[in-house]
C-alpha cells in the first residue's frame, strides 16, 4: 500500500488511519522492521516525526542523509536510488522537489513508498495530520465546517492535499490569496467535479468571523521561478492578533510550519494557537501510517 496523494484515498481510508492514529501507542508492532528516510530537499519536521514514529513502534531507520553527502550528486537516478534502498528497508518515505517523483518511484519498487512532499503537489500525511488536530479540536465529523485557506495557494502542496481531502467531507472552503497565487486550475477542477462549495477572496477581514479553521501557510519563496514575484506578495497576508479580533472564540488556527512572519509571535499566547499541537500530532498520526502500511 503506497501513500501518494488525498485524491486515490477513501473518507473511508482517512477516518481507519486517523482512528488509529487516536488509539496508537508505543509498541513493538514493527520490531525488525526498517523505514529508509529519502529526503531530496530539506524537512525538519516531516523526517524527525516518521523517524520518532518508527522507532516508537519498534522499528528503525536508515536515511540517505543530505543529497549533497549521497551518490545523487554523482549521477544517480532517482529510480536506481530507491531500488538501492528497497534492499535496505521495509518501506520508503520520499521527498523530493519534482512533482510526481513518489509516484514514479513506487513503480520501480515492491515495498510501500509514502510521499513525504513531491514539488508543489501533495504533501498526504501532513493531511492526515491537519485532518487529525481539526477533528480533535473542532469537528470529528469533518463535515460541517468552514476553513479558511491563506497564503500560498499555488505552490502550497500542504494546501493542494487539504482542499481535496476536505472535499470527501463536505466542508466549505474559502480560499485567500493574491491572484498570483491562487489555487492552480487543476486543484480547482478536482473541487469542482467534487462538488464542493469554495470561494476565492483577496482578504481575510470580511471572512474571519465566520470560520472554524484558518489555516494560514508561508509564501514559499523557493518555489518562484522569479524573485522578483516573490516580493511582490512576500509578507502581504499576516495573521496578528489584530486579525483575530473579530475571531470566534473557538477559531483554530493552524500552519503547516515553518513560519516566516506569517502569524506573528504575539498570536502563539492565544487560544487560537493550534500550529505547534498540529506539529506534534505529526508522530501519532504517522505511526499510523507506518503500522498500517508496514
Amino acid at each position: 500500500m503506497d501513500i501518494i496523494d488525498t485524491k486515490s484515498m477513501s473518507k473511508d481510508d482517512i477516518l481507519r488511519l486517523l482512528d488509529r492514529a487516536s488509539t496508537i501507542g508505543p509498541s513493538d508492532a514493527l520490531s525488525g522492521r526498517v523505514l529508509g528516510l529519502l529526503f531530496f530537499e530539506p524537512s525538519t519536521r516531516t523526517r524527525m516525526s516518521f523517524d520518532a514514529a518508527v522507532k516508537r513502534l519498534g522499528g528503525d531507520t536508515v536515511d540517505m542523509g543530505s543529497v549533497d553527502s549521497s551518490s545523487v550528486q554523482k549521477g544517480e537516478t532517482l529510480a536506481d536510488t530507491v531500488r538501492v534502498v528497497e534492499g535496505y528497508a521495509d518501506a520508503l518515505v520520499l521527498r523530493h522537489p519534482r512533482e510526481g517523483a513518489p509516484r514514479l518511484a513506487s513503480q520501480f519498487v515492491d515495498v510501500p513508498v509514502i510521499n513525504a512532499g513531491d514539488g508543489a503537489g501533495h504533501h498526504p500525511t501532513q493531511t492526515l495530520l491537519d485532518l487529525y488536530t481539526v477533528r480533535e479540536n473542532v469537528d470529528a465529523s469533518l463535515g460541517d465546517l468552514h476553513v479558511g485557506i491563506m497564503g500560498d495557494l499555488k505552490y502550497g502542496r500542504t494546501v493542494h492535499s487539504l482542499a481535496l481531502a476536505l472535499a470527501k467531507f463536505g466542508a466549505r472552503v474559502t480560499f485567500v490569496s493574491p491572484p498570483s497565487l491562487r489555487v492552480p486550475e487543476n486543484v480547482r477542477t478536482e473541487l469542482e467535479r467534487a462538488g464542493v462549495e469554495f470561494d476565492e477572496v483577496e482578504v481575510i477581514d470580511g471572512i474571519v468571523g465566520s470560520l472554524d479553521v484558518l489555516y494560514a501557510t508561508r509564501i514559499q519563496k523557493e518555489r518562484f521561478p522569479d524573485e522578483k514575484e516573490y516580493e511582490k506578495v512576500a509578507g502581504e497576508y499576516r495573521v496578528t492578533t489584530e486579525t483575530l479580533e473579530s475571531a470566534r472564540d473557538d477559531l483554530v488556527l493552524m500552519h503547516p510550519l515553518p513560519r516566516v512572519d506569517e502569524i506573528a509571535p504575539g498570536v502563539d499566547e492565544t487560544e487560537h494557537a493550534h500550529y505547534f499541537e498540529q506539529a506534534h500530532n505529526g508522530v501519532p498520526v504517522r505511526m499510523a501510517v507506518l503500522d498500517t502500511v508496514m
